[in-house]
């Protein structure tokens, strides 16, 4: 490969598609440099972009494919490991059927190795595919698709600094989305009023002009209770309502029951705040919602995200700059792999699996004499079928189920239960130590392919840098393993997948890689080649059949699980600034683990000083499921009764509990039963 010095290149870790420059020495990343004409990020790189390179450079990095034996882990060479994975696929399809595989997919690879993985698995007979999106924002999909028509983001990032009233809700961004909060700032400093509602106070709260610290599980009653007050006081946009939503009439109904003195008894939140969040957002020329998983991991997930539609909706603020519904995605390409058609219910473009005209489109072009017509498993259900013995042969592309689902133990029961597991990814986690067969992938710098940001920005990635050994990037991975099963795939490059992928999906339609290279790529929908693509959505009409809106009236549901005598403290999880996800890359980032090693629980004062526990302190956690140790951190950051844990180390999902939201299937994360002891 021929070395270009700087190298420019995109951050691996959130969704928000942050740009900057790899320095190259002799063929290894030796710095960064940052990208001050990046349109996200404008230079700025958060503490685990800044250290990307002891991700790229680190010495456990996967260089072979192993196989395990019965006396560990034996390297050979890809064409056994390939034949291997091939021979228990068909296998598995000839004795128990195409449904006792599934394959889980990747929102930290790119469009075109989802869009590739996607297609063997349903090419196979099944639709058990899906990515992560399950675990952090499939309630995204539901909700607004069902209100809006699509599951994404309305606006730029950019538009919130032209916002008169930013409405944050479940999001931490400053430390988990940091470049949101130069827009936010750039809003405030022209006079915007920021509202936070948040269980804790975070960083991003102490840039509210208004925090509403409600009780976690109660996002529904809040936003209902600020709907009632804009619609007893006058303050819906009556004409945008009457012209361009449908059920007003029935949504109006519902919210009567929700006053502020009754929303204040549910909540937690003073009734005047809520009547002042209300007429904040409502009155405001142009205002905006940001959320992020602290609205969607709850069995209320999908109604939580329906009822900010409908909040925007009966104001108006939808379909202009400085307006919208913004969700902050957590990995780097979880809307492209939701685009792809990751997913147990949707092809390519969300065509509906079961929709015949959605499956003859997609049979058409891929020459399939038939697909699989029933949605199949999600990736909780798929970790539930592999524990009954249902799923035989499981495939996982970048991800680590033992870290990032519910109920650890349950999960790793499942694993074992398998038949055969592959797992394709950058480092030896927890789940590839399950595993039967790992296959070393090259990381983001090390391969070509588009990304698709939170705010729908794809993004064309050159490769900078050789794989380490005898990785290999995952397209070509899945390339030579689908010509292993019998697939004829044409394609050379990820160039010719994405052609491909322009033909699948609506929106990608005037997508192509040159163009992508120009001017930090393209926004969808991008409908046709001669498009510029489309930074605001619904301007003119919604993504509906008829172009119209849906107001959806939404309850208030208690969660599965709430505090008891046995189990007296709310357990509430979430992300930290100096780590990601499972943190298979971050916690091997020495200087990240320098200012965070360990697992830590943050807990009111009042409540320590009743245990008798002090800071430092090492605790046990127990809840239903299990069992696992932390350090205690004495905060008034979470209220009294609730209990803090970051996501990012082993033994948090130990303690969650696997409730899902009944449409979306995802789990509820942010609340569960748990209680306390000293170590």
């Amino acid at each position: 490969m021929e070395e270009k010095n700087p190298q420019p290149t995109i951050c691996p870790y959130c969704s928000l598609g942050c740009g900057f420059y790899l320095k190259l020495e002799a063929g290894k990343a030796a710095g960064i440099r940052y990208m001050p004409e990046h349109p996200v990020n404008e230079g700025s790189l958060c503490p685990k972009g800044n250290t990307v390179l002891e991700v790229l450079n680190h010495p456990d990095r996967l260089k072979y494919p192993l196989k395990k034996t019965e006396t560990g882990w034996e390297r050979i060479e890809w064409e056994e490991a390939l034949d291997l994975a091939a021979a228990k696929l068909k296998g598995s399809l000839e004795e128990y059927g195409p449904d006792s595989l599934a394959f889980l997919g990747s929102a930290k690879c790119s469009n075109e190795e989802n869009y590739i993985f996607q297609k063997i698995a349903r090419l196979l007979g099944t639709n058990n595919v899906d990515n992560c999106a399950r675990l952090c924002h499939a309630s995204t999909l539901t909700g607004l698709g069902k209100t809006l028509g699509t599951g994404a983001m309305t606006n730029p990032i950019s538009d919130l600094a032209c916002s008169e009233c930013i409405f944050v809700i479940g999001s931490n961004f400053a430390e988990n989305h940091p470049a949101v909060s130069r827009r936010v700032l750039e809003a405030k400093e022209k006079g915007a009023f920021v509202i936070v509602a948040d269980p804790r106070m975070t960083p991003t709260s102490w840039l509210a002009d208004l925090s509403l610290r409600l009780v976690p599980g109660t996002d529904v009653a809040l936003l209902n209770g600020m709907m009632h007050v804009i619609v007893s006081e006058g303050l819906v946009d009556r004409e945008f309502a009457r012209e361009r939503t449908k059920g007003f009439a029935e949504l109006e109904n519902v919210l009567q029951r929700y006053d502020p003195e009754t929303v204040s008894r549910i909540t937690g939140i003073p009734s005047a705040e809520i009547i002042k969040a209300a007429r904040a957002y409502a009155r405001a020329g142009t205002a905006a919602i940001v959320y992020s998983m602290g609205i969607t991991q709850h069995i209320s997930g999908t109604d939580n995200v329906t009822a900010c539609a409908d909040l925007a909706l009966i104001c108006g603020h939808i379909g202009k700059k400085g307006a919208g519904i913004l969700p902050l995605r957590g990995q780097n390409n979880v809307q492209g792999a939701c685009d792809m058609g990751a997913l147990s219910e949707f092809f390519p473009g969300y065509g509906k699996v079961g929709d015949p005209e959605a499956a003859g489109r997609m049979q058409a072009l891929w020459g399939a004499k038939k697909l699989p017509e029933s949605p199949g498993l999600t990736a909780t259900e798929i970790v539930g079928a592999a524990g009954k013995g249902k799923i035989k042969t499981l495939y996982v592309m970048g991800e680590d189920l033992v870290n990032s689902h519910p109920d650890s133990s349950r999960v790793k029961q499942a694993l074992e239960n398998l038949d055969f597991l592959v797992v394709q990814d950058i480092f030896m986690n927890d789940t590839a130590e399950y595993a039967d067969l790992v296959l070393p992938a090259a990381s983001f710098a090390e391969k070509e392919g588009s990304f698709t940001s939170t705010e729908r920005r794809v993004q064309w990635l050159e490769p900078a840098l050789m794989p380490p050994g005898e990785a290999r990037a995952d397209l070509e991975i899945l390339f030579r393993l689908a010509e292993k099963l019998g697939l004829d795939f044409p394609y050379r490059d990820a160039g010719e997948v994405l052609e491909e992928i322009s033909a699948a999906v609506p929106a990608y339609g005037g997508i192509a890689k040159e163009r992508l290279k120009k001017d930090f790529g393209l926004i969808w929908p991008c409908p046709d080649a001669g498009h510029t693509g489309t930074p605001v959505l619904h301007t003119d009409s919604f993504m509906t059949p008829d172009g119209l809106a849906r107001l959806v009236p939404v309850e208030h549901r208690s969660p599965a699980e709430t505090p008891g005598p046995d189990y007296p403290f709310l357990l509430t999880t979430g992300r930290t600034v100096l780590h990601y996800n499972a943190g298979s890359m971050s916690r091997r980032c020495k200087s990240l683990l320098k200012r965070e090693a360990e697992l830590y629980v943050e807990i009111h004062p009042a409540d320590a000083r009743t245990m008798e526990i002090r800071e430092g302190n090492k605790l046990v956690l127990e809840s239903r499921r299990g069992s696992t140790k932390a350090t205690a951190r004495l905060t008034e950051r979470v209220s009294p009764g609730v209990l803090f844990l970051p996501f990012h180390f082993p033994g948090t999902n130990v303690l969650t509990a696997d409730a899902l939201d009944r449409e979306a299937k995802i789990p509820e994360f942010k609340v569960s039963a748990c209680r306390i002891r000293r170590g």
